[in-house]
């Protein structure tokens, strides 16, 4: 293959969920600049993402916003009819979509921590399982790419929920990945460290010190760190690469732990 079409991903159809704002709207831009067709899941964010799409557009892409309530089964066998009628079979799937709160376990009740699982966990399961369905139906394989986290190897206070949801789905990643490889889907995983976003600075100041002092590169993640990752894991360059889970954080967790 020549080396110029190793990222080219022109005549593919990806759903990235999660898309109208942050790591995911970064996404879904890469993807479109690689030449993929790219459906802008949201589930608030109605005009973010169509700000998005038009973006998309207006730089040559083809980018379609769409809406579903991903804990939802049928909702989510919708969008993927959705995607299909609009621009075609899903060939790349980023299950980007994702909550975060804040509390101890000791604080917690069993509704907060029931609806991270269903957020960050059910709904992952309900849309891979819809788009495997698919690509196997379709004959064409397909490349699976799930937003995990660092939390999912080094947990931190207050995020026990969170952390616990992206180590399962790092694991959902290699089980997908074993049991999905003979019918050409691979399945892969990026956990980010501390990604940029505005206001970081001025919410989590704290944090931010505490991060800057101990990573290697020296400095935030920013979007493009996540999607750029993302893109090589859904592209033909990475197409022997399945089960795995590439860390972007700026080498943290290079770092001794004691």
């Amino acid at each position: 293959m020549n080396v110029r079409d190793l990222l080219d991903l022109t005549g593919k159809v990806a759903l990235v969920t999660g898309a109208s704002a942050g790591i995911g709207a970064g996404i879904a831009r890469r993807l479109a600049e690689a030449g993929a067709a790219v459906a802008v899941h949201y589930r608030g964010g109605r005009d973010d993402a169509e700000t998005l799409v038009a973006r998309i557009g207006y730089a040559g892409g083809k980018a379609v916003a769409v809406h579903a309530e991903l804990t939802d089964p049928a909702a989510v066998r919708g969008l993927f009819a959705d995607v299909a009628e609009r621009l075609g079979p899903v060939d790349i799937l980023v299950n980007n979509a994702a909550r975060q709160t804040h509390s101890k376990i000791a604080d917690m009740g069993a509704e907060e921590w029931r609806g991270m699982m269903e957020a960050n966990l059910d709904a992952v399961f309900h849309a891979t399982k819809a788009a495997t369905e698919a690509m196997i139906a379709g004959g064409r394989g397909g490349a699976i790419v799930n937003i995990a986290s660092i939390e999912g190897l080094y947990p931190a206070l207050t995020h026990p929920h969170y952390a616990t949801t992206k180590a399962g789905l790092i694991m959902f990643t290699r089980a997908s990945a074993l049991e999905f490889g003979r019918h050409g889907i691979r399945v892969n995983a990026v956990s980010p460290g501390v990604i940029h976003r505005e206001g970081i600075e001025a919410n989590w100041p704290d944090g931010v010190r505490r991060w800057m002092e101990a990573v290697p590169l020296g400095r935030m993640g920013d979007d493009d760190d996540v999607a750029n990752a993302v893109l090589f894991l859904v592209a033909p360059a990475s197409g022997f690469i399945t089960g795995a889970n590439i860390v972007v954080d700026g080498g943290i967790t290079a770092r001794p732990a004691f």
